[in-house]
């Protein structure tokens, strides 16, 4: 006997922040393109750095919507019956994409800036102090459009700190800038693009380290999976929990199945009821998949040879 919740009607949390993330996305995208060309032709390494940041902002919101329509579609058009999870995971591989981009990018550009320090070029100040500016209102926009949609959703959250760490670098520029206009010291420049590197590689790793976390479908970190063995095993009628598994299919949604042998005398429904309450309340699982045997099948339930 088992019991489920169906998932499927169910939405990303992204997709509540879809508008919020095309407003994000247009506006960096004119940004980026206004960073490139006032990079190339002021040859600050600076601003190259922050334009390659920013765009891996809009590659990255890109990628977040493309997953969040996908998984939509999926969604209300009943899904593939092959794709028994739907397509929720497109979100964690979008965020897993996002991490390698950033970390790419932020590794590129600290070593040629370190290659810049024998000889730094000649850098034209007022383009670059005015495109800097114009990135720094621009990723404050952003910043205030994802930031509520981060703390729901895995893949809005990698949007988020790539904005957060474009914000940053904007005003790094903007300050790099202004050291060369007021002392002409233009070593500055890649030492501000290496301390960008420096900063927002931690970050990326952490967020990569979140998404293979759920690809290879570990618990999450917040669950402790002995306590909900003994939350289980607790509830009235069960004499004994056994294949139990707790994993993230995407960003809050936690999924549980297990196997739990009732006690002589008990009753299914009760049981049930019981063990979907404690999840519940006390682990905030809301997906789970029990199985209840009863107590003379006790020795049934054989393990899988994997």
């Amino acid at each position: 006997m088992g019991a489920g919740h169906d998932h499927g009607a169910s939405a990303l949390a992204g997709e509540r922040h879809r508008g919020r993330l095309w407003a994000a996305f247009a506006l960096l995208a004119a940004l980026t393109v206004a960073e490139i060309l006032t990079a190339l032709l002021t040859g600050s390494l600076a601003l190259l750095s922050d334009a390659g940041h920013m765009f891996t902002d809009v590659l990255g919101i890109g990628m977040a919507l493309a997953a969040i329509g996908a998984a939509s579609r999926a969604s209300r058009a009943g899904g593939d019956p092959q794709r028994t999870f739907g397509l929720y995971r497109l979100e964690v591989l979008a965020a897993l994409a996002n991490a390698v981009l950033l970390s790419g990018m932020a590794v590129y550009v600290s070593i040629a800036a370190v290659l810049r320090l024998d000889d730094p070029p000649e850098i034209e100040v007022g383009p670059m102090l005015i495109v800097a500016a114009a990135g720094l209102v621009a990723n404050l926009i952003a910043f205030a459009l994802l930031r509520p949609g981060a703390r729901e959703s895995l893949n809005v959250r990698g949007a988020y700190l790539e904005v957060v760490a474009d914000l940053l670098g904007s005003a790094g520029v903007l300050l790099a800038g202004v050291v060369i206009a007021t002392t002409g010291w233009t070593y500055v420049d890649p030492l501000v693009a290496i301390a960008l590197g420096l900063f927002i590689l931690p970050r990326t790793w952490k967020l990569g380290r979140a998404t293979v976390r759920i690809l290879v479908q570990a618990a999450p970190e917040h669950v402790d999976v002995t306590a909900v063995r003994a939350a289980l095993a607790a509830v009235p009628g069960v004499s004994d929990v056994h294949d139990l598994h707790v994993w993230t299919l995407a960003s809050g949604m936690e999924v549980t199945s297990a196997h739990l042998t009732l006690a002589p005398r008990a009753e299914v429904g009760p049981v049930l009821s019981a063990a979907r309450e404690r999840l519940h309340h006390e682990f905030a699982i809301d997906h789970a998949t029990l199985q209840l045997e009863p107590a003379e099948a006790k020795g049934a339930c054989q393990p899988v040879s994997w």
